[in-house]
This record gives C-alpha cells, sequence and structure tokens, in this order.
C-alpha cells in the first residue's frame, strides 16, 4: 500500500487546522513518549514467562534464616535482603 504525496499533505493540513500549529510539537512529544512506553510495556511482556537469574545468596547468620524484601513487579531493582534496623521494626 503506497501512500500518495497528496495524501500527506491533506493529512498534515488537517493537522495543523485541528490542533493548530503551536501544539503539534506538544502532540508529537506525548505520541512518542506513549510509543515508548508501549515498547517497554511490549518487552516487558514478552520477558515476563522467563526465568529470572537466582539473586545473589545473601550472609547467612547461624540463628535464623536470611529474610528479604521483594522487589514490586515491574520494578527494574532486585530483592535486598532485610537489614537489622528494619527487622527489629516489624516485631
Amino acid at each position: 500500500m503506497r501512500i500518495s504525496m497528496t495524501a500527506i499533505v491533506v493529512v498534515v493540513i488537517f493537522a495543523i487546522v485541528l490542533f493548530g500549529a503551536k501544539r503539534l510539537p506538544d502532540v508529537a512529544r506525548s505520541l512518542g513518549q506513549s510509543l515508548r512506553i508501549l515498547r517497554s510495556e511490549a518487552k516487558a511482556m514478552k520477558t515476563d514467562g522467563e526465568p529470572a537469574a537466582p539473586p545473589a545468596a545473601a550472609p547467612v547468620s547461624e540463628g535464623s534464616p536470611a529474610k528479604t524484601i521483594q522487589s514490586a513487579p515491574g520494578a527494574s531493582s532486585t530483592a535486598r535482603p532485610v537489614t537489622e534496623a528494619e527487622g527489629e521494626g516489624r516485631r
């Protein structure tokens, strides 16, 4: 399917009339951001089913097993060990 030059000119003129010349850069910028977000979410959905690399082993004290704080779904950081201050505040 080929788009002729006249069709492109008609669409551009229609966009200028509909949005105004001052708002077109803002509309284009927000459209670009939306496309970036859509691409990153699609990529995250593809990699969602793959097994993640196991987290690094935290040092374990002799008396109790190591506790970790899980990261939120979709977060870029991984789980981290609970510090002593956090562990005592939850009792």
